[in-house]
C-alpha cells in the first residue's frame, strides 16, 4: 500500500441516494458510497484488496489495492436516466499498469490504464452514453505496484460540444484535452453530497441535494468560489452549461445583502443556499474581496451575450446585485481614499481586501484589479439597461465608466515626478508601483488603461516579470496572463501562455491536496474559453442577434476552425486563415448580423466575392476595420482584406 503525505477533510462525495420523487423521473446516475467513508458498503472487493484508513484523498477512508495481477475492486449500478456521464476518480499509485475501467452491460465502454504515479491525480472516462436500465461497472484493477482510490464521481455529459481543427496539431490537442476535462467537474441536479468539507471539516459538515453546479476552486472542497467562477463562467457556457452559470451567479447575487454591506460571499456549498464553513463565519467574519463583487456584474452581462436569457436583467435578484454593486457597495466601502473607488480594509481575507493577490502581506486600501473591475462593471450595467430599456441608467452609468477610466489614467495610476506605473494603495495612502501580480495584469485584463505606449510598455513589464521572478507560484493565476494579451491584440504572448499552462498540467501544484496543476478546475476551463474568445475573437450579443469575430491567430497557427459554438439559439462556426480571412457559418434558423473584424485600418475589404469600403471603427482606443454582413439562417459567409 502507498505511503504518502497525510492529506486532511472529509470525502469528497458521500453516499448518494434518491429520493421517492427523484425515482419515480428516473433521477440522477449516482455511485453508492463513492468515498468509501461507509467502508466496504456497496462494492465488491476480490482478495489483496480492501478499505483503508491511511493517507485518504478526502475524508477518513480509501480503498487499496496491492501489487500483482487479478485484483479489482468494483460496484455495479442500474442507470436510471437515459444521457451522456463523465465518470472520475482520484487514483494514486505505486507502480504502471492499474486500471480505472467502465463496462456497460458487461462490455468494455472505456479504460484508463494508469501510470506510477504516486500523488493523487483525477482520471475520468468522458461522455459516455447510458440508457435506462443499463448495467454500469466501476472497476479499479491491480497493477505492477500498489493503487489507491478515493472520491469517485459522475457529471452529466457536456450539453454543447464545440469541435477543433486546425493546421496546429498543438491546439487541437490542446483543446480537446481540457473539453474533456472541465466536463468532468460538473455536479448533477439532485444528486447529494457532502457540504462544508475543506481541509479543516466541521465535526458534522452535512449533506444535501446538489443543484445544478460545477467545481470552481480547490478540488479538497466541496463548494464553487466567486473567484474562480467568475473566470471560468465563458468555458462553461461554452460546454452547455448554462443552467450551472445561472444558478451559481443568482447564488452569489442573493448573498450580497445590506447584512453583508453588499459583498458577496466568496464560496458557497454545491446545494447553491449555504456558506463554505471554512470562508464563513458570520455576517462580519468572512472571506470577501473586491474585484469579486464587480466582476459577477461584468459576468452576468457576458452571459447575457452568449445566451440571450433574459433572466440576467428580467430577475430582480440579479438586478438589485447590479445596482447595489455599482453603487451602495461603493458608498460603503470608500472611507481612506475618498475618490469613488471601492476599498479594502487592508486588513486580511476576513476583514474584506482590496486585491485578489492575497499573500502580498500589503494594507492595500485600493488596487488595479479592484478598479479595472470596477469599470467593466460600470460597462457591463450600462450594456444591460440598454436591454432593459432604462436609457438614463445606461447614460448615467456609462458616463461614471468614462470618468473613473479619465481618473485612473490621469490621476490614479500616475505617481507625480516619475513615470512609475502605481498598482495599488495602502490605507495611509501610499502608491504602490513594481509589480503586484493580479493587481498589476488586471488592469489591462479589463482594459482601464489607455491605448498607446503607456499600455504597451506595462504589458511588456508583465510578460517579463511573469516570465521571470514574478511567476506566480499557483497555476490558475498564470490563467488569466491569456487573456490579458489576447484582449491587446498580443497573439504570440498570449498563446505562449496557453501553451504553458497546458504543458504544467502534469507538474504537482503548489497545494499537496489539490494534485496536479490539471487537475485545478480553472486550468481546463479557462483554455476552452481562451481558444474561443482569445484566439478566435469570437465576440457574441445573442440578444441582438450580433456575433463579432477577430482572428488573434499567432505566428504558428496557420488557420484555426471551431465548430457549433453555442450562441443564443443556435450555434456558429468560424475559421480564420491567418489574420486576413475569415469564414462564418451561422447554425441557428434565423437571420443574424456578423461584424467581421480585421485589426488596422484597410480601405477594402471582400464579401463574398464583392469588394467593399472597410468600415473603420475604434474599440476601446485600437483601429479596426470592419463588414457587417447579414447571414441567413444555416447559410456561410466569406470576408477577408483585400487593400
Amino acid at each position: 500500500m502507498k505511503v504518502l503525505a497525510a492529506l486532511l477533510g472529509s470525502s469528497l462525495l458521500a453516499a448518494a441516494a434518491l429520493t421517492p420523487a427523484q425515482a419515480a423521473t428516473g433521477g440522477p446516475l449516482v455511485v453508492v458510497n463513492p468515498g468509501f467513508e461507509k467502508g466496504a458498503d456497496s462494492w465488491t472487493f476480490t482478495s489483496g484488496t480492501g478499505v483503508a484508513t491511511n493517507y485518504p484523498h478526502g475524508g477518513a477512508k480509501l480503498i487499496y489495492l496491492d501489487d500483482g495481477p487479478g485484483k479489482s475492486v468494483s460496484q455495479t449500478i442500474t442507470v436510471p436516466t437515459t444521457g451522456s456521464y463523465s465518470i472520475s476518480a482520484w487514483i494514486a499509485t505505486g507502480g504502471a499498469g492499474g486500471t480505472f475501467g467502465l463496462r456497460r452491460n458487461g462490455a468494455d465502454v472505456g479504460t484508463v490504464t494508469l501510470p506510477a504515479r504516486d500523488i493523487y491525480s483525477r482520471y475520468t472516462v468522458s461522455n459516455l452514453s447510458l440508457t435506462q436500465g443499463d448495467t454500469l461497472e466501476i472497476a479499479f484493477g491491480s497493477g505492477s505496484g500498489w493503487v489507491n482510490a478515493d472520491d469517485v464521481m459522475i457529471s452529466p455529459g457536456a450539453r454543447a460540444n464545440p469541435v477543433v481543427t486546425s493546421s496546429n496539431a498543438k491546439v487541437v490537442e490542446l483543446f480537446d484535452w481540457a473539453k474533456a476535462k472541465a466536463g468532468s467537474w460538473v455536479h448533477q441536479d439532485g444528486a447529494v453530497g457532502p457540504i462544508n468539507i475543506s481541509e479543516n471539516p466541521p465535526v458534522n459538515p452535512g449533506e444535501a441535494p446538489y443543484t445544478p453546479t460545477y467545481w470552481a476552486g480547490y478540488a479538497h472542497r466541496t463548494a464553487y468560489y466567486s473567484r474562480d467562477f467568475a473566470h471560468q463562467l465563458a468555458g462553461a457556457h461554452l460546454l452547455g452549461f448554462d443552467e450551472e452559470n445561472r444558478n451559481m451567479l443568482r447564488s452569489f447575487a442573493a448573498s450580497a445583502t445590506q447584512e453583508h454591506k453588499y459583498y458577496p460571499v466568496w464560496a458557497i456549498n454545491f446545494d447553491a443556499k449555504t456558506w463554505h464553513t471554512i470562508d464563513y463565519k458570520s455576517p462580519t467574519n468572512f472571506v470577501r474581496e473586491v474585484p469579486a463583487t464587480f466582476e459577477l456584474v461584468e459576468k452576468s452581462d457576458e452571459a447575457f451575450r452568449w445566451t440571450g436569457d433574459r433572466t440576467y436583467v428580467d430577475d430582480p435578484a440579479f438586478w438589485d446585485y447590479y445596482t447595489h454593486a455599482t453603487g451602495d457597495f461603493i458608498s460603503l466601502h470608500d472611507g481612506a481614499k475618498p475618490n469613488g473607488v471601492a476599498e479594502g480594509t487592508g486588513k486580511g481575507i476576513f476583514q474584506g481586501v482590496a486585491s485578489y493577490n492575497e499573500v502580498s502581506g500589503e494594507p492595500l486600501a485600493e488596487a488595479g484589479d479592484g478598479i479595472g473591475a470596477q469599470y467593466q462593471a460600470y460597462r457591463a450595467l450600462a450594456d444591460m439597461a440598454l436591454d432593459k430599456h432604462e436609457v438614463r441608467l445606461s447614460r448615467d452609468i456609462a458616463e461614471k465608466a468614462r470618468d473613473l477610466k479619465r481618473y485612473f489614467n490621469q490621476e490614479w495610476s500616475v505617481k507625480s515626478g516619475t513615470t512609475d506605473f502605481v498598482r495599488a494603495y495602502t490605507v495611509d495612502g501610499t502608491p504602490l508601483t513594481g509589480f503586484g501580480k493580479e493587481n498589476s495584469w488586471f488592469m489591462p485584463m479589463k482594459g482601464i488603461i489607455d491605448a498607446g505606449p503607456r499600455n504597451d510598455a506595462y504589458l511588456d513589464f508583465i510578460d517579463t516579470q511573469a516570465s521571470g521572478s514574478g511567476k506566480p507560484s499557483n497555476i490558475e493565476a498564470i490563467t488569466y496572463l491569456p487573456d490579458t494579451f489576447f484582449r491587446h491584440n498580443r497573439a504570440d504572448t498570449a498563446w505562449k501562455w496557453m501553451r504553458y499552462v497546458y504543458d504544467q498540467r502534469e507538474v504537482k501544484h503548489v497545494s499537496n491536496r489539490q494534485g496536479l496543476n490539471g487537475d485545478y478546475p480553472e486550468v481546463p476551463f479557462t483554455l476552452v474559453s481562451q481558444t474561443v474568445e482569445g484566439l478566435m475573437g469570437i465576440q457574441p450579443d445573442a440578444p441582438r442577434r450580433t456575433i463579432a469575430t477577430q482572428s488573434r491567430l499567432p505566428a504558428d497557427i496557420g488557420w484555426l476552425q471551431v465548430a457549433d459554438v453555442p450562441v443564443g439559439d443556435g450555434t456558429v462556426t468560424v475559421r480564420h486563415d491567418g489574420q486576413t480571412a475569415t469564414t462564418f457559418t451561422n447554425g441557428a434558423d434565423g437571420l443574424r448580423f456578423w461584424e467581421a473584424r480585421f485589426l488596422g485600418e484597410h480601405r477594402w475589404l471582400e464579401v463574398n466575392g464583392h469588394r467593399v469600403p472597410g468600415m473603420a471603427r475604434d474599440i476601446d482606443g485600437v483601429r479596426y476595420s470592419v463588414a457587417v454582413v447579414p447571414v441567413r439562417g444555416h447559410e456561410t459567409a466569406t470576408a477577408r482584406i483585400v487593400g
